[in-house]
């Protein structure tokens, strides 16, 4: 936990209050969050498409499924949106839950989806997809009602915003709430309240997403949320640590030469 504070503290020294500030702090990450969110339930997305589309807007030489580029051109897309509302802090809504699936997916659901079941993204799930481990995934009258008692709770005060975005996100994964992308509006979404609540985000990666899946699982199974919390708080430092040791050891060598 000592080493999470230091990262709290690292991230909160930036004292960020403007969109450019922000995409100044975000500029590497934003593209690796975008790669190894779509990485996790896509193995096909790739490192350079994904940099190529957050730099230049496009990628030449492209040969593979057109819907991996749409997926991460629609991570661009969402991240873009979602920059200022950061800034002003503007909380987690249902209305802003199906704008970020509807930014995440559109282009992409597939045939059965979009046309046998009527569904669309920015849309909550008109069908029951339960998953058969644990049976996770409520039945989709219930997912409005649902959906709105948790964002109520967690826009209470509260002491520990990595705790509270780790809840979210094991209930909003339970609940299942749209036909396809809940992973990566998921993922999206706990970076967007951390960030309100001036918290670093996280990158979770692809080679760790073992973990990742074993964590949700054991709150699908449980409803406990500590291993998910320490997944997640894992993660975080992973994702600084190069940042942090810099942080560190520049603040080290101040205090140092104050006491010269």
């Amino acid at each position: 936990m000592k080493k999470y504070d230091d990262l709290v503290e690292f991230w909160q020294h930036k004292n960020i209050k403007t969109s450019e500030q922000l995409e100044q702090a975000l500029d590497n990450f934003r593209i690796l969050f975008a790669y190894h969110s779509g990485k996790i339930e896509n193995k096909e997305i790739n490192f350079h498409d994904t940099r190529e589309i957050f730099e230049n807007g496009k990628v030449l030489n492209f040969t593979c499924d057109p819907r991996n580029l749409f997926e991460q051109q629609n991570q661009k897309l969402c991240y873009e949106y979602l920059v200022d509302k950061i800034i002003k802090k503007d909380p987690i809504t249902l209305d802003l839950i199906k704008e970020v699936h509807l930014l995440l997916t559109q282009g992409t659901f597939d045939h059965k989806r979009f046309i046998e079941n009527d569904e669309r993204p920015g849309q909550f799930k008109k069908h029951d997809y339960v998953l058969v481990q644990f049976e996770v995934g409520e039945p989709p009258e219930l997912i409005p009602n649902l959906l709105q008692e948790l964002v109520d709770e967690i826009s209470e005060e509260i002491s520990n915003p990595l705790k509270v975005a780790t809840y979210f996100h094991a209930k909003f994964e339970f609940f299942h709430p749209f036909a396809d992308g809940n992973g990566r509006v998921g993922r999206t979404l706990v970076n967007y309240y951390l960030m309100i609540h001036n918290r670093p985000p996280l990158i979770i990666y692809d080679e760790d997403k073992k973990l990742y899946y074993e964590a949700l699982g054991a709150y699908d199974k449980t409803e406990d949320i500590e291993p998910l919390f320490l997944f997640l708080e894992y993660e975080s430092t992973k994702t600084w640590e190069r940042q942090l040791e810099r942080f560190l050891r520049d603040h080290m060598a101040a205090d140092w030469g104050l006491e010269q």
